[in-house]
């Protein structure tokens, strides 16, 4: 899952117009992107994928975006799909695509356990 220099600083110019607290992170080869602490996107093989989930799949699969699948075509299918080279090339076409990106990775967040003093 190599990532280019020249890719990864493009990737994260682009997405920085789009929102903010924006961090990434080396991993397996290719590079997790957070916003804050919600992991939204990742790179691998020079190739942007979002995080997606049964609400925003067929914006993806309409536009044949395919999913990564870090063990091959016959491998596991994992819930993140390509971005369209034509949004990842325009800021403003972007930012609704982070947005929804960021969103699901909020839905998907494990709720933090109650405790002691912790309420809902």
């Amino acid at each position: 899952m190599p990532v280019s220099a020249g890719f990864r600083t493009f990737v994260l110019g682009q997405l920085e117009q789009a929102t903010r607290d924006l961090h990434a992170r080396a991993m397996f080869g290719g590079v997790g992107i957070y916003a804050g602490d919600f992991f939204f996107a990742l790179i691998a093989n020079d190739i942007l994928y979002f995080k997606v989930d049964d609400e925003t799949r067929p914006k993806y699969t309409r536009l044949g975006m395919k999913p990564f699948r870090p063990y091959g075509e016959d491998g596991e299918e994992m819930k993140y799909f390509e971005v369209p080279v034509s949004v990842l090339e325009d800021a403003d076409a972007l930012r609704p695509w982070v947005a929804d990106a960021v969103a699901v990775a909020r839905r998907a967040a494990p709720v933090p356990a109650r405790g002691p003093g912790r309420t809902r």
